[in-house]
């Protein structure tokens, strides 16, 4: 003969405990993920979490420039007459970003928005004239002397 330890109340309890404590702890694992940055050409989009970031409070200087210097995960194609259109999380866009090119700064004021568009010939020409067929574009999130998130895409010249 089976003699029954606990009432079905109790163990129905004690499995709802069990879950509970068992969904707290896989939570307490997870890592906030980063604001994302998104690169959209045509119907196109790819998107990104950061390569460097450090919950929102700058980047030790001793880190920038390996952060600035890994390489893109995400790629997408472009035309030289295509638009490309960059989207960043609207956290990124309150502290103001800007973009790299192949690691050098383009551009010396950050940009405000969460969104915006710039033609794909802007990105495959150099100073010197020269074209390349991949560059690689890095929005980086400043707060205007302080790097705070960086984000990396390839561009692949498409004609």
């Amino acid at each position: 003969m089976t003699v029954a330890f606990f009432s079905g109340k109790s163990r129905r309890i004690g499995v709802a405990l069990g879950a509970v404590s068992a969904g707290l702890l896989v939570l307490s694992a997870c890592d906030k993920p980063t604001p994302l940055a998104t690169v959209t050409v045509g119907t196109t989009s790819v998107s990104t979490e950061a390569a460097c970031y450090n919950d929102g409070d700058p980047i030790k200087e001793s880190l920038i420039q390996g952060c600035l210097n890994k390489k893109a995960d995400k790629s997408i194609d472009v035309a030289m007459d295509d638009r490309v259109r960059f989207g960043v999380d609207p956290e990124i866009a309150d502290n103001g970003w800007t973009l790299f090119i192949d690691g050098q700064q383009a551009e010396q004021e950050p940009y405000k928005r969460s969104y915006r568009s710039i033609t794909g010939s802007a990105f495959f020409s150099s100073q010197t004239g020269e074209t390349s067929n991949e560059t690689q574009v890095s929005v980086v999130e400043t707060d205007g002397s302080k790097l705070i998130g960086v984000w990396h895409f390839k561009l692949k010249k498409t004609d």
